[in-house]
C-alpha cells in the first residue's frame, strides 16, 4: 500500500546556519492518526511546512500518496488540508464566504451541501453569516479547520489545533477527528496537550532539536517505556534505605516515610513479591501502598531529557 506521506532523508538548514531538521525519515499510513510531539523549536512546524509545500527543504524528498511534492506540486497539495498554528484569514469576510472561497482555490466546484455539513460538524452553522472579526478565538480556530476541510482532502494536518480552545470545544473537535479517520482521512497532528495524543493517536513520533527520536505504535510505546510505580507508606519513617534493599533500587522520599519502587509490568517476575519479602526481613512495615503507571507525558519528558 502506498504511504499517505513518505519522508526520506529530509534536512532543513536556514540561511543563519541553524539546522531545523536532521535526516528525517518517516512514513505515515493511510487512514491513521499520527501525533508528533516535541518541545518548542523542535522542528514540528518546519516538517509540516515542507510536506505542505510552504517551506523549501535543503535536501531529501517527500511524497504525498505517491506524488512528489516538488515535481507534482499541484496534485500533492490538492490532497492536503492544513490547519496552521497562526490564524490567517480575511477578518471582514463571512464564515460561509471564507470556507467556500477556500474550496474554490483548489479548483473544486461549488458544493453548498458539503460546506453546510462541515460548518455544522464544527458548530459554526449558526455563525455562517457572521464576519470573522466577530468570532471568539475558539470559533476562529474551528473556522481554520473548516477551511482546511473545504476541498475534501485525503490528509489533514493539524498544527496545535486546540490551542486557545476551551475544554468542551476541544472534545467536539476530537470527535470530528475520529469521524474523519473513520471516513478514511489520514490525520497528522502536533499538540502540546500530551493527554490528547495518548487518547487519540494510533502512532506517536517524538522530535527534539530537529531529530526524530522515535516513531512507535502508541500501545507498543506504552508497553516498552511505560513503567508502574509502587509507593509504600511506612509505619515509621527511616533515615536511609537498608543496604539489604539496595538491589531493588528504591527511592526514599524527603521525610523518610515513603519508599518508591519502579517496575516493568511486562517482566516476569516483576520483583514486587521479592521486595515485600525483603522489607519484612529488614524489619520494615508499611501501612498503605499505591500503584501508579507512567503516562505518555512522563515517557515524553524522559526521552527529551535523554537527548539533551
Amino acid at each position: 500500500m502506498t504511504p499517505a506521506i513518505s519522508v526520506s532523508h529530509l534536512n532543513k538548514t536556514y540561511a543563519s546556519g541553524f539546522q531545523a531538521l536532521k535526516d528525517i525519515n518517516l512514513e505515515i499510513r493511510p487512514g491513521e492518526i499520527f501525533a508528533l510531539l516535541g518541545p518548542n523549536g523542535a522542528g514540528k512546524t518546519t516538517l509540516i511546512g515542507i510536506i505542505c509545500g510552504i517551506v523549501n527543504a535543503t535536501s531529501g524528498s517527500v511524497t504525498v500518496a505517491g506524488h512528489d511534492i516538488i515535481a507534482e506540486y499541484r496534485t500533492a497539495r490538492s490532497l492536503i488540508g492544513l490547519v496552521p498554528q497562526e490564524l490567517a484569514t480575511d477578518m471582514f469576510s463571512t464564515v460561509w464566504a471564507t470556507v467556500s472561497f477556500s474550496r474554490g482555490l483548489f479548483g473544486r466546484p461549488a458544493h453548498p451541501a458539503y460546506i453546510q455539513k462541515v460548518l455544522k460538524d464544527l458548530s459554526l452553522w449558526d455563525k455562517k453569516d457572521n464576519k470573522i472579526a466577530t468570532l471568539s478565538g475558539g470559533m476562529k480556530r474551528r473556522l481554520m479547520i473548516a477551511k482546511a476541510l473545504s476541498h475534501e482532502p485525503q490528509i489533514l494536518f493539524l498544527d496545535e489545533p486546540t490551542a486557545g480552545v476551551d475544554v468542551e470545544l476541544r472534545k467536539g473537535m476530537w470527535e470530528m477527528v475520529r469521524a474523519l479517520r473513520a471516513s478514511g482521512v489520514t490525520v497528522f497532528l502536533t499538540t502540546h496537550y500530551i493527554e490528547e495524543a495518548e487518547q487519540m493517536a494510533d502512532r506517536i513520533g517524538v522530535i527534539n532539536r530537529g531529530e526524530l527520536i522515535l516513531v512507535e505504535n502508541k500501545a507498543e510505546l506504552m508497553r516498552k517505556l511505560g513503567q508502574k510505580q509502587l509507593t509504600l507508606e511506612l509505619r515509621k519513617p527511616i533515615a536511609a534505605i537498608p543496604p539489604a534493599l539496595a538491589k531493588h533500587h528504591l527511592i526514599l522520599d524527603d521525610d523518610g516515610s515513603k519508599l518508591v519502587y519502579s517496575y516493568d509490568t511486562q517482566r516476569d517476575p516483576t520483583g514486587v513479591t521479592d521486595l515485600l519479602d525483603d522489607l519484612r526481613s529488614a524489619g520494615l512495615h508499611f501501612k498503605d501502598l499505591v500503584t501508579t503507571e507512567r503516562s505518555l507525558e512522563d515517557i515524553f519528558v524522559g526521552l527529551v531529557r535523554q537527548k539533551q
